[in-house]
């Protein structure tokens, strides 16, 4: 296999006490598979000092590449950042918590040799707590849905894809990029090979249950439209339902001359159609949000500097 020029680009957050080993270990493991490389950390504000260290590193090697967010914007809009800023034709992500070990990135090169466009580093057992693995296993049911494509099963934050893919979302403005899905409009060639998943060496996730859930929530309202169709379906079930318990009190009216009896009963039927009605609003009111917050043309991110970038030409 012949070697490929690759940018790996990794967000950073509070990364200070991982960061150095990482380079190191990248920068072992690049010189052997990859032709040319740059290795592009993105510091998502990190209180933590993060930036100081990657000051260190870029200053030493200019294979290192460093940009700095003017403020903390997540996880997925930092990824973007880095990789409209990648110059070289192959892309790689990972974390910055020593997790996704880099000794394995040859292996999801190899899987990528076979003609894949995208290629997922799955994790055989992941390193978290029991609520934590089954939230990313839900959040990944609902990429899947998103995606539109099975390996979404497979999806992880350590991955390698062509960069010509980012062709697909170039001007994608969403506020809420999740890249995995903008993957996904640019192609359906996706693989994975199971890697190694180390347990976490410094501090904490970012990510934990109410983020994970609230990512999913933002996922599945933000590139599908099926909390709309399920929206619609219970109250088409709700509305025939309605008729077949009009159809009955006139039946029984008819056949006997009485009427259905007792306020719980009317009380519940009730509170059932307007608790339909207000879950239908709920789920038209979270696609009104995100259509107000693009309307508002708010940046997905905001640098405020790098280092080891070409100058951009002047006007």
């Amino acid at each position: 296999m012949s070697m490929l020029d690759i940018s790996v680009v990794i967000p950073v957050y509070n990364g200070r006490a991982t960061v150095p080993a990482l380079w190191e270990r990248l920068r072992a493991v690049l010189d052997i598979c990859a032709g040319s490389y740059e290795v592009v950390f993105v510091d998502d504000a990190s209180p933590d000092g993060s930036w100081s260290v990657l000051e260190e590193l870029a200053a030493i090697d200019p294979r290192c590449k460093a940009i700095r967010m003017m403020r903390n914007q997540g996880q997925h809009n930092a990824l973007l950042c880095g990789i409209r800023a990648a110059t070289y034709p192959v892309i790689v992500t990972m974390d910055d918590d020593l997790q996704h070990p880099p000794e394995e990135i040859p292996r999801l090169l190899e899987e990528f040799a076979k003609g894949h466009a995208v290629v997922y580093g799955a994790c055989a057992q992941e390193q978290h707590g029991l609520l934590r693995n089954l939230a990313s296993r839900l959040t990944k049911r609902v990429l899947q849905q998103a995606m539109g494509v099975a390996a979404a099963q497979s999806v992880s934050a350590f991955r390698v894809f062509r960069t010509e893919l980012r062709d697909a979302f170039a001007d994608c403005r969403n506020p809420l990029p999740n890249i995995d899905v903008m993957l996904s409009w640019g192609t359906t060639r996706f693989g994975a090979v199971q890697v190694r998943h180390e347990p976490r060496r410094e501090g904490v996730s970012g990510y934990n249950l109410r983020k994970l859930l609230i990512h999913a929530v933002n996922m599945i309202t933000g590139y599908t439209v099926l909390p709309l169709q399920l929206a619609s379906l219970v109250g088409f079930v709700l509305t025939l339902a309605g008729v077949g318990l009009l159809a009955f009190v006139l039946g029984r009216y008819l056949i006997q001359g009485t009427t259905m009896q007792g306020f719980p009963f009317l009380a519940s039927i009730i509170c059932i159609f307007s608790g339909a009605q207000l879950f239908a609003l709920g789920i038209i009111g979270e696609y009104f949000a995100r259509m107000y917050l693009r309307l508002m043309d708010k940046p997905v991110y905001t640098e405020a500097q790098r280092l080891n970038f070409p100058e951009p030409p002047k006007q």
